[in-house]
């Protein structure tokens, strides 16, 4: 929890150092059992203090991509993908591959940001939690999406964790005490950039 601390006077001495640094967890798969999921909300429980991990549960909502929408009038649940992106200060991505590329209900998520800009400047990040040797064509085609919607890739918290099936336990999370430290590790390095590197996003849409 983070706690603004006040002088005598009244004044607020919280500086930005001490608030919580937004990281956003996308999914890519709408399996209930997918291990994508499954390592995303382990690091929701992974976080370090400093960060405020929220994961995204809205894939399966989403409308088919159109680029006639009224812009002012957005799907509820395109509206709901934007404003979670645009307040989230870094975002990580995890994805199967389904058929040598990304899912489509997850190419059809990325789509709707291309137009608005909610991910440039951005730092993000992904998690391949497939075996050595697969995956790779899907964060391929990825990290074409985010570099051509000018987000700012971390590769150094782009890591391969595989996740095994049996290693989920009935809370949908993986207890592997070792897994759940690398993942720390990689939110925390990921807020170090997200500070030195604040996205450009409007200031009534942060708190």
């Amino acid at each position: 929890m983070y706690i603004a601390v006040v002088d005598q006077e009244g004044a607020a001495l919280l500086g930005e150092s001490r608030q919580a640094v937004r990281v956003l967890l996308v999914s890519g798969s709408t399996r209930g059992s997918s291990t994508n999921t499954a390592a995303l909300r382990t690091a929701v429980l992974a976080a370090p203090d400093e960060v405020e991990a929220v994961l995204y549960e809205g894939l399966a909502d989403l409308p088919a991509f159109t680029p006639d929408e009224d812009p002012g009038h957005p799907h509820p649940a395109v509206r709901v993908l934007r404003e979670r992106i645009t307040a989230a200060d870094a975002v990580v991505f995890s994805t199967p591959e389904y058929a040598g590329a990304l899912p489509g209900s997850f190419k059809n998520l990325l789509d709707w940001t291309v137009g608005g800009g909610e991910l440039n400047r951005k730092p993000v990040a992904w998690i391949n939690v497939a075996a050595p040797g697969r995956g790779d064509a899907a964060y391929a085609e990825l990290a074409k999406v985010l570099g051509y919607v000018d987000a700012v890739i971390v590769d150094e918290c782009c890591v391969r964790l595989p996740v095994a099936r049996d290693a989920v336990g009935a809370d949908g999370s993986v207890a592997d005490a070792e897994f759940r430290a690398r993942l720390t590790d990689v939110l925390g390095t990921l807020a170090l950039h997200a500070r030195q590197s604040p996205a450009e996003v409007p200031a009534t849409l942060r708190r």
